[in-house]
C-alpha cells in the first residue's frame, strides 16, 4: 500500500467509537533503516467549551492498526484519555 492511499482518511477509535483526526493532519513516524511504519502521531486538542486549547500529541503503535478500509483507518488503543 502507498501512503498516498491512506491520505485523507478517518481515524477511529474501535475501543472508545471516537474519531481522532485524519491521515494528512497527523504524522507517521517512519523506522529510517527499514521503513516500516512505527507510529501515527495524531495532533489533540483539548479544551472546556473551547475557551483552553491545549494541543497534546497521542502515539499511536503501527500494531494497533486493525484495518484500513476505503474511507477510514480502524485502531485499537486504550491509552486514550
Amino acid at each position: 500500500m502507498y501512503l498516498s492511499e491512506i491520505a485523507g482518511k478517518e481515524i477511529v477509535n474501535l475501543t472508545t467509537g471516537e474519531r481522532l483526526g485524519v491521515v494528512g493532519e497527523c504524522d507517521i513516524i517512519v523506522d529510517e533503516v527499514t521503513g516500516d511504519i512505527l507510529a501515527l502521531s495524531i495532533p489533540r486538542e483539548r479544551g472546556f467549551l473551547g475557551l483552553r486549547k491545549d494541543k497534546e500529541v497521542l502515539e499511536v503503535p503501527w500494531r494497533n492498526v486493525r484495518k484500513i478500509g476505503n474511507d477510514m483507518i480502524i485502531i485499537e488503543y486504550e491509552g486514550i484519555y
